[in-house]
């Protein structure tokens, strides 16, 4: 007699493994759509968006900041001496 592997004999075959990894892999990049959308920009008076620095601090010298007038996390033109409640220290 031909033993048969116990996946086989439980009537799962490594075929129905593999379509189901593949299904439960689009089921996640699906469910991640959402999110994209939850990572949309903010508008300029939620942050709390000025033209003008505070301080030393302004758009110019912020991490967030991307030349030549925009912002990763705020929409809309940013000034590169502006500022908003999100800035963060510009590292090297």
């Amino acid at each position: 007699m031909i033993k048969r592997s116990t996946l086989q004999s439980d009537g799962i075959s490594r075929r129905v493994i593999i379509l189901r990894s593949a299904g439960c892999a689009a089921g996640a990049a699906a469910s991640l759509i959402p999110l994209r959308q939850a990572a949309a920009k903010m508008s300029q008076p939620s942050v709390g968006y000025q033209d003008s620095p505070k301080g030393d601090q302004q758009c110019s010298n912020c991490s967030l900041f991307q030349e030549p007038d925009g912002c990763t996390i705020v929409d809309g033109s940013i000034s590169p001496a502006g500022w908003c409640k999100f800035w963060v220290k510009k590292v090297g």
